[in-house]
């Protein structure tokens, strides 16, 4: 088994006495932590266990209201990459591969800016430290992830690369232009104690226009001074940035930026700025001196922008591959002896390394969940990236990552259906985890069982239906809701449950003399045939329907039927017997002969079945009292009719 790379992070549970044993159950999320009486040298009883279950979650960010919302937008975006159809031209498809990517960042930004808000506005401080805490690993998400847009996704070219890169630099450099406000807004601009640091910063940045337009307000100020600023202000502008628009190849520009170069140089020589150190520190900077770069490391702030300005006063069309030796020896010379590297260190110079693989492990272990991994994977996949890393338990590395953070997703009481579409892109492993992980979702109330239901019929996930469907029937019949219980029973296709209910409805009627969930029963339409009980409930109601709209020839052919079929059960011959007699009792002759033989006959073998069962508890003599005395009403009735029906049909042949 492959070691683990770091140590595991150390959680403190806060009530666990010091030396207790500790007894734990994991979750599907979390997992459930409670003492234990137990010691080393076997079970102890000298005091009670702790009272208290803990539950340590494993993802805590799932549940906060803010970063929901990237990961319920996130979802969208990973819906709609996957609709990108692999036969379209490389180069749209890079074109739409940025453009989500982009999107990506841009919901991350958007929820770093709300926590922001939030963590300002907040009067509790232990909130606004955990807020402050998610919006320094926002922070540090989106910066990794514009590196490796531009050097991945994008892929932009020497000369391009560059302009990518200062792009990635000012956005995540936002204090410079908070301290230009407050300069510009002040009484005397030039004058302000942060306006040299506002120009070199924006030197630094290569935000040129923006340090020219600072530089005239100090000139106005300094009329001796006017021609040395003139000439700040030409070289500035005079610098040239290559246009990947433009008809101008990389080595025209090349040699471009090195008469510049030449010519700056030229004037640090002649010492034209040595009567103003300020002016002649921004020409130093120009130059690419390293010493006076290494300087400004307040200004510069990371050992990545120190990289990125060094390149543009140094090596403006640097390769693709030629970052990692300036990553590696901008990070040595930036970082003292004494200065620990930091796990987001590590992550950006494997970027720059083009490690893809080293960047999505680091990231792993350094970050609290698998959102960023499990997205940034999928995308670098799309764009076939990491087709060569394939892992050794059955999965790549794309779906690995995804399953775990749709897992994750799972245990959230609303964002389990976004889980579903991340478990669908899966091919290899996604119905297989979906399917266990679809039979954990609690199943609090009716429309979250037909949410789930919907979601299992839709992928012909039959087991899975069933056991929905069996436990919302159990559900129902345990709360007396007999038509509910009747119609998931129906729906998991499941014909002993149907029997058992239909049971329970024949009981009902029995008891009650009606049936309740009339709408139900009357419309079951093919569904009876599920089981012969259900199917004669079904077929018993429609009895009652055709007597109550005075059909009685049908609704007596179909009562006889229902016995002589074996479709009602034995139990129940007395109860449709009964019922035959307001129908045998009718002016009319309702029975012909031939079917009152039958009536006859069924009586008969009725009263036989329970002159063999003796009086006991089940049947008490008072209840066989009544029994026999319907009996002997029925063949009363039987006879009777027998007597008409003889006499009509005798007189119908006469």
């Amino acid at each position: 088994m492959e070691e683990v790379d770091v140590e595991p992070t150390v959680t403190n549970i806060p009530g666990i006495r010091y030396g207790k044993h500790m007894g734990f159950a994991w979750g599907p999320g979390d997992i459930l932590v409670y003492e234990t009486q137990f010691k080393a040298s076997g079970p102890s009883l000298s005091g009670p266990a702790g009272p208290f279950i803990h539950q340590v979650r494993k993802d805590e960010d799932i549940y906060s209201p803010i970063l929901r919302k990237l990961f319920n937008e996130s979802h969208h975006i990973f819906v709609g990459l996957q609709t990108i159809k692999e036969d379209l031209p490389s180069k749209s498809k890079r074109t739409q591969f940025v453009s989500i990517s982009r999107n990506y960042r841009s919901v991350i930004r958007a929820c770093m800016e709300e926590l922001q808000q939030v963590a300002v506005s907040t009067r509790d401080t232990e909130m606004a430290t955990q807020y402050g805490n998610q919006v320094s690993i926002l922070l540090a998400i989106e910066l990794i992830w514009n590196l490796c847009e531009v050097l991945y996704i994008d892929a932009a070219p020497a000369g391009s690369l560059l302009l990518h890169l200062l792009d990635w630099v000012r956005l995540h450099k936002a204090d410079v232009d908070e301290k230009a406000r407050d300069v510009l807004q002040s009484d005397s601009p030039a004058e302000h104690h942060n306006y040299w640091d506002v120009v070199v910063s924006y030197v630094l940045q290569g935000s040129l226009v923006e340090a020219r337009q600072m530089l005239v307000k100090q000139a106005t100020l300094q009329p001796a001074s006017r021609n040395m600023f003139k000439l700040m202000d030409s070289l500035l502008g005079k610098m040239p940035f290559f246009n990947p628009g433009g008809t101008e190849t990389v080595t025209e520009f090349d040699v471009k930026w090195s008469n510049w170069h030449k010519e700056v140089e030229s004037y640090l020589k002649d010492n034209s700025f040595a009567s103003n150190h300020h002016l002649e520190l921004i020409c130093k900077i120009l130059v690419g001196d390293e010493d006076t770069l290494l300087e400004q490391k307040e200004l510069l702030s990371t050992w990545y922008h120190f990289l990125v300005t060094r390149l543009l006063y140094c090596h403006p069309t640097v390769k693709p591959f030629e970052l990692h030796y300036y990553a590696q020896s901008c990070l040595t010379m930036f970082l003292d002896s004494r200065s620990v590297q930091e796990p987001l260190d590590s992550i950006l110079l494997a970027a720059f390394e083009y490690d893809i693989c080293l960047v999505i492990k680091d990231c792993s272990i350094v970050l609290n969940n698998w959102w960023f991994v499990a997205h940034l994977t999928d995308l670098l996949d799309h764009c076939k990236l990491l087709h060569s890393h394939n892992l050794n338990f059955g999965s790549n590395m794309r779906e690995f990552l995804l399953l775990e953070y749709a897992s994750g997703l799972f245990t959230h009481h609303s964002l389990w259906q976004c889980a579903v579409d991340y478990f669908d892109h899966c091919p290899e492993l996604g119905r297989a985890c979906l399917e266990l992980q679809i039979e954990r979702v609690p199943l609090d109330t009716e429309r979250k069982a037909l949410k789930v239901l919907r979601i299992c019929e839709e992928r012909q996930m039959s087991e899975q239906v069933r056991s929905i469907c069996k436990i919302m029937a159990m559900r129902a019949l345990r709360n007396n809701r007999l038509g509910s219980a009747l119609s998931w029973s129906i729906r998991a296709k499941d014909a002993a449950f149907a029997t058992l209910i239909s049971e329970r409805f024949l009981q009902d009627y029995c008891a009650k003399g009606t049936f309740s969930d009339l709408d139900l029963i009357d419309n079951l339409g093919p569904a009876m045939l599920l089981s012969d009980r259900l199917t004669f409930l079904g077929k018993y109601r429609e009895f009652h329907k055709l007597y109550g709209e005075k059909r009685f020839k049908e609704a007596a052919k179909l009562l006889l039927s229902l016995m002589t079929a074996k479709i009602a059960p034995q139990s129940f011959w007395m109860t449709l017997l009964t019922d035959a007699l307001p129908l045998l009792e009718q002016t009319e002759v309702i029975f012909s002969a031939d079917q009152t033989n039958e009536l006859m006959y069924c009586l008969e073998e009725l009263t036989s079945s329970l002159n063999s069962t003796a009086p006991g508890a089940d049947r008490p003599m008072q209840q066989e009292d009544v029994e026999q005395t319907k009996v002997e009403l029925l063949r009363l009735s039987l006879a009777r009719n027998l007597a008409m029906a003889v006499v009509k049909e005798g007189t119908m042949e006469t």
